[in-house]
């Protein structure tokens, strides 16, 4: 006789046999619930971004205990890694000369492991190394993201090229993870320290997503104002949504192993 199935494997097998529209679907749905809930428990929805930047440095500082414990950086992007110290630098420099405040503190704090995280493995674990692996070509991502910022930018009363910067560590946020999705595409097995800090980012996108959506909310359309006139309010708005669905689908594989008790997540074809 079989022994009877846990309750989220029955699930995950239903969720499985589901249509792709229906997958969407339930997703939208478990995202809007998700929203309502944060809408109701958080009063500040500023908080929500700030979560966001912290829980990306947790996933940092879960790189650099994998690194400085297992002596090997096996299954990391190298240039997901440069990619975050661009944007981040480019979002810590318009922090500084726009507003100054506690993201200020936060970016550089997460800048700086970034860096050393770079510097582990450019040099310390050069040898441990996929670089055959890591084949994300970057501009195929940092020139669209150029150019998409010289064309659609903030229109606020700061200096030109700052406002260009503003936009173009925007959209390199928004897809900064993509080389770090092909290593695991092509690797397909996911050990558990590279699955935590992505799974970290995950949930860093979905509260930044949130704040976002959630502020626009309360301010019943004016922040959208604020941000400037065009199509820039709303290129914010979908890249935040782009960072979150880009990770979802990874997400949802990592929450089945944990609750599977695997510690090793191995990804189905096609999954990132």
């Amino acid at each position: 006789m079989r022994p009877p199935k846990r309750p989220i494997h029955a699930v995950s097998l239903w969720v499985r046999r589901q249509p792709p529209k229906v997958k969407a679907l339930m997703a939208v749905v478990s995202g809007m619930a998700t929203l309502v809930l944060l809408r109701a428990i958080v009063h500040d929805h500023d908080n929500l971004f700030v979560a966001a930047e912290a829980v990306h440095s947790i996933g940092i500082c879960v790189l650099i205990y994998k690194l400085k414990k297992e002596k090997t950086c096996a299954g990391l992007s190298l240039k997901s890694q440069e990619l975050t110290a661009l944007f981040l630098a480019v979002r810590l420099y318009c922090s500084v000369v726009m507003e100054y405040d506690i993201h200020t503190v936060l970016d550089l704090a997460t800048l700086a492991t970034t860096l050393w995280v770079i510097y582990s493995i450019r040099f310390n674990l050069r040898s441990s190394y996929m670089e055959d692996k890591d084949n994300f070509a970057l501009y195929y991502v940092a020139a669209p993201c150029a150019v998409l910022a010289l064309v659609i930018h903030p229109s606020t009363s700061h200096h030109f090229m700052n406002r260009i910067a503003w936009a173009f560590c925007v959209y390199l946020e928004a897809v900064s993870v993509l080389p770090q999705l092909r290593v695991m595409q092509n690797t397909k097995i996911v050990e558990p320290f590279t699955a935590h800090y992505v799974f970290a980012l995950g949930v860093a996108r979905f509260l930044s997503c949130a704040h976002w959506v959630l502020q626009v909310l309360d301010s019943r359309g004016h922040l959208l104002t604020a941000l400037g006139s065009g199509l820039w309010p709303s290129m914010v708005l979908i890249s935040e949504i782009v960072q979150t669905f880009i990770l979802a689908d990874f997400c949802y594989y990592y929450v089945k192993s944990v609750f599977g008790g695997q510690l090793v997540l191995r990804l189905p074809s096609g999954v990132v």
